[in-house]
């Protein structure tokens, strides 16, 4: 039987790294005060939960004072479309440590309820947010951050490196390729009968290439297939890429950002597809957040946003295995 994580052997020796854990939220505090932002909290119970098609989220129930109908609510898997409404309201730069949660998840590097650090800033496009989530990193990592045998050194330069051209690097392919069951199949990649484009994209990614990033130094992996666009807009100059870039450290995803769409028909047409693929992949389907649409229609203004899993940054600075390992208390499993 595993020991509980509130005995006092078993804190003990997570304590150095919760210790850690907290000077680093203090750092994260401390560098947006340094720029600006406004810390912001919104609620964790939502209409819509995040629309993406492979999350899983909790259903509750809100029962109102007056005895009437309970209606159906969730915990959110990320506080984005909250924060976009403040955005809309007027608030040119807003940062969230939230608890978010997602169902279904329990590994060495997922939880069912974690930490995400979320920030918004209006007038800036997603390169503007390569540079500063380099500077936080930075300013809030006491030294190197490990992962699996691997090791990234925050003070080096961070890497910018395109889809593009880590498929080509890495997998000696273009993502773009018409044919990319053929492309895998030709790197000895394993193809499904039934696979989409997005599946072997990815197959090919976690197979080849993300091993392959942030170290020694971060990656910042940038510009996505339209086809994968999902909350951002896509690059004027070339519309088959999207505004998107994730960041990785020793091998490991921490962080995705956007420019950020602010179409509403653009994006209800993207929530209808995904909640559509969602329907024949798992049948279900999530409601969309028409408050959340008439944001976007009031205006949203050209701004770009950051998801960075602040749990994860903690496990690689304190060298932990298990993303328990950083928690003060984890979700009880029985």
């Amino acid at each position: 039987m595993t020991e509980p994580a509130w005995r006092p052997a078993a804190l003990g020796r997570r304590l150095p790294h919760l210790t850690l854990r907290a000077r680093m939220n203090a750092g994260v505090r401390g560098f947006f005060a340094g720029r600006d932002y406004l810390e912001v909290e919104t609620p964790a119970l939502q209409i819509s939960p995040g629309l993406e098609p492979h999350l899983k989220a909790f259903a509750t129930e809100l029962e109102p004072p007056d005895g009437g109908p309970p209606r159906r609510l969730y915990l959110h898997t990320s506080p984005e479309f909250a924060m976009k409404k403040l955005l809309a309201g007027g608030l040119p730069r807003i940062f969230q440590l939230a608890r978010v949660f997602r169902n279904g998840e329990r590994a060495a590097t997922h939880h069912p309820e974690f930490t995400m650090l979320e920030w918004y800033r209006v007038g800036a496009d997603y390169r503007d947010l390569m540079d500063e989530t380099e500077a936080l990193v930075r300013a809030v990592c006491p030294g190197p951050l490990t992962w699996q045998g691997r090791s990234c050194d925050p003070a080096l330069p961070f890497e910018r490196l395109s889809v593009a051209e880590a498929f080509r690097r890495h997998a000696g392919i273009a993502p773009l390729a018409p044919d990319l069951a053929a492309e895998a199949r030709r790197i000895g990649v394993r193809v499904a009968a039934g696979d989409s484009r997005e599946d072997l994209f990815f197959r090919i990614f976690l197979d080849r290439i993300e091993p392959k990033l942030g170290h020694p130094a971060a990656t910042l992996l940038y510009d996505y297939p339209a086809e994968m666009a999902a909350l951002s807009r896509l690059k004027r100059d070339d519309p088959r890429w999207a505004e998107r870039f994730e960041l990785y450290v020793a091998g490991l995803e921490l962080a995705n950002a956007f420019g950020e769409l602010t179409d509403p028909a653009e994006q209800r047409r993207r929530f209808t597809a995904d909640m559509d693929r969602k329907q024949a992949l798992y049948g279900t389907r999530y409601p969309i957040d028409e408050d959340f649409l008439a944001a976007l229609g009031h205006g949203l203004p050209d701004c770009a946003g950051i998801a960075l899993g602040f749990d994860r940054l903690v496990m690689l600075a304190a060298g932990a295995a298990r993303i328990e390992d950083v928690l003060w208390l984890p979700v009880a499993e029985t």
